[in-house]
C-alpha cells in the first residue's frame, strides 16, 4: 500500500491549514498527458487566453468528417491513400531512426545503434540525463557506464481535487511512493556504438500491521519506461547528428566568389555588377549601414550622404572641470560625403568624395569603403 493513502490526523491538520492559506489559488488542469516528469521544480506555463475581440479560428478542413454513409467493410476494401506529407508526419510520431541513430529490437529488448564513437556520444548522453533533472551517482567514461540517483516520477502523483485546487503550495506533501533509477551502458559494436538503458524501481510499503511505518522494497522494472526514454534519447542524438551534418555541409560548401573588393586607391572599390544593378545595391548598402542619404542623382551616379564616425559613439562629453582645463569632447557633427557609382563595362566602380567633389582618402573614407565591401561582397 502506498504512503499517499495514509490519512493521519497530523496530515489532515496540515492540509486544512494549507487550504486556508491558499485561498483562491490557481487551478491547474485536471487532465495531464505527462507520463514522465522527473523535473519536479519545472514551472508549467499557463495556457494563453483568447482575447475577447478576436473571433474563433475556422476549423481545419483536413479534419472534417466525410459526407455520406461509410461502412467499415467498404473502408477495408478500398483504403484511402495518405495525403501528401502525411507519411512524414506519421513517421515522426514514433520514430525508429533519426540521423545516424536507429532503434534495434530483439523480442522485448531494445537498444540504440549510433555510428558515432562512444567518446563522442558519452557527453551528449550525460547531458540528456541532466536536462531531465537526474543526478548521476555513477559516471565512468572509461567503462561507458553511467547511473542516475533514485528520483520520483512526479507525473504519477494523483490529480485529485485538493492538489489541483491548491496547486504547488502543497505539492511537497504528496508522494507517489515510487522511485526510479536508470543505468546507461555504451558498447562498441560491429555497426557502431550500442546504447542500452535499464530501469530499476523501488516501492514504499507499510512495514508494520498498524501501518505507522514504511520502508522501500524493489519493484519490477518497467520496459515501457525504458522504451520511452530510449525514444527521447534517439530524438536528441538524431537532432545533434543532423546539426553536425549541416555544419559539415556548410564547411564543405565551396566558397562563393567575392563580388566586391577594395581598389588600390583607399577611397574606392570595384563591384562585379553593371551600373543599374550596382546603383541599386549601393543604395541598399548605404541604408542598411545607417548612412543618411540626403539626395541622389542617378544620371550622375552620385549619392549625397552624411556620415558620423562610429568611434565617437558612446563617448561621454567632458565634465565642467575637464572643459575648464581645455578638454574637448568628441566631434559628433555629421560629415557630408559623395558616394559616386560609375560604369566600367560589365563592372562598376564606387568612389568616396568629400562635399566639394574631391577624392577623400582619410580614415572615414577607408571605413566607408570597408563597410560597403562587406555589404556588397
Amino acid at each position: 500500500m502506498k504512503s499517499t493513502l495514509a490519512a493521519t490526523p497530523a496530515r489532515c491538520a496540515v492540509l486544512a491549514l494549507l487550504a486556508l492559506l491558499a485561498g483562491c489559488s490557481t487551478v491547474e488542469g485536471l487532465l495531464s498527458g505527462d507520463t514522465v516528469d522527473y523535473r519536479s521544480q519545472a514551472v508549467k506555463p499557463k495556457p494563453l487566453d483568447v482575447p475577447p475581440d478576436l473571433t474563433q479560428l475556422a476549423n481545419d478542413p483536413r479534419y472534417a468528417s466525410p459526407g455520406g454513409v461509410v461502412s467499415a467493410s467498404a473502408a477495408q476494401q478500398a483504403p484511402q491513400a495518405l495525403p501528401a506529407g502525411a507519411a512524414a508526419r506519421v513517421s515522426a510520431v514514433a520514430p525508429t531512426a533519426a540521423g545516424k541513430v536507429r532503434v534495434q529490437k530483439q523480442g522485448h529488448l531494445r537498444w540504440l545503434v549510433a555510428q558515432a564513437t562512444p567518446e563522442v556520444l558519452y557527453p551528449e548522453i550525460k547531458a540528456f540525463w541532466e536536462e531531465r533533472g537526474f543526478r548521476l551517482t555513477t559516471d565512468k567514461p572509461q567503462a561507458g557506464v553511467m547511473e542516475t540517483d533514485w528520483v520520483e516520477n512526479r507525473a504519477k502523483l494523483p490529480n485529485d481535487l485538493i492538489r489541483s485546487t491548491l496547486g504547488r503550495l502543497i505539492d511537497r506533501v504528496y508522494d507517489s511512493g515510487e522511485r526510479d533509477r536508470f543505468r546507461t551502458r555504451l558498447e562498441r559494436g560491429a555497426e557502431g556504438t550500442e546504447i542500452y538503458i535499464t530501469h530499476r524501481g523501488l516501492e514504499e510499503v507499510y512495514t508494520t500491521p498498524l501501518k505507522d511505518s514504511t520502508g522501500w522494497t524493489p519493484r519490477d522494472n518497467d520496459p515501457q519506461l525504458e522504451a520511452e526514454l530510449l525514444t527521447q534519447l534517439l530524438v536528441k542524438l538524431g537532432a545533434a547528428d543532423d546539426q553536425a551534418q549541416a555544419r559539415e555541409a556548410v564547411a564543405a560548401a565551396p566558397e562563393m566568389p567575392t563580388r566586391a573588393r577594395a581598389l588600390a586607391s583607399a577611397s574606392a572599390l570595384e563591384v562585379d555588377d553593371p551600373f543599374d544593378r550596382a546603383w541599386r545595391r549601393v543604395g541598399l548598402a548605404l541604408d542598411r549601414n545607417g548612412f543618411t542619404v540626403e539626395d541622389r542623382d542617378r544620371s550622375a551616379g552620385i549619392y549625397f550622404v552624411r556620415y558620423v564616425d562610429p568611434k565617437t559613439a558612446g563617448i561621454d562629453e567632458p565634465n565642467f572641470f575637464a572643459r575648464l582645463f581645455g578638454a574637448k569632447g568628441p566631434n559628433r557633427e555629421p560629415v557630408r560625403y559623395r558616394v559616386v557609382v560609375k560604369s566600367a563595362g560589365e563592372k562598376s566602380t564606387v568612389s568616396i568624395q568629400n562635399a566639394a567633389g574631391a577624392a577623400e582618402a582619410g580614415e572615414a573614407a577607408q571605413a566607408i569603403v570597408a563597410r560597403l565591401v562587406n555589404e556588397l561582397r
